[in-house]
């Protein structure tokens, strides 16, 4: 498995990530991957795709470091999607360890995702990877 990140403007974005991104964001657009990805590089979003030994992106992970007074420094994940094709093939475990190396190496206390309530599958995965439930999040949608 190859695992890479992708910069803005990178062709990959759209012709590899995004189909797997929107089997968990199916609001996302070609036209708002960038529109966001342009906004939210500068604060520190990256995108990571993986390749399969065919070169098919199966995998993607959005991400950023992020200080804080809490933790003073993690990795948070936005998005982390297996393509529905490839789920149980070890893709999850090898995008969330690259992220986890990644985190070590820029000083992180902490690797941090939120889920789903409703994403029990998720949940299990992430419990087998030694996640922990460690914070409730809270939101107010403002429409």
């Amino acid at each position: 498995m190859k695992i890479i990140d992708l910069e803005p403007g990178d062709p990959r974005l759209i012709d590899d990530l995004l189909p797997v991104l929107v089997e968990l964001r199916p609001h996302l657009t070609e036209r708002l991957l960038r529109d966001i990805y342009a906004e939210g590089h500068p604060q520190g979003l990256r995108f990571t795709a993986a390749y399969d030994a065919d070169g098919r992106c199966v995998g993607a992970a959005g991400w950023r470091i992020i200080a804080n007074t809490c933790d003073v420094r993690r990795l948070y994940v936005d998005d982390l999607v297996t393509a529905s094709t490839a789920r149980s093939g070890g893709v999850g475990h090898a995008v969330l360890e690259h992220l986890e190396t990644k985190a070590r190496d820029a000083g992180c206390t902490l690797l941090d995702l939120d889920s789903g309530t409703q994403r029990t599958d998720a949940h299990r995965f992430y419990f087998r990877e030694r996640l922990v439930v460690n914070a409730f999040h809270f939101g107010k949608e403002l429409n």
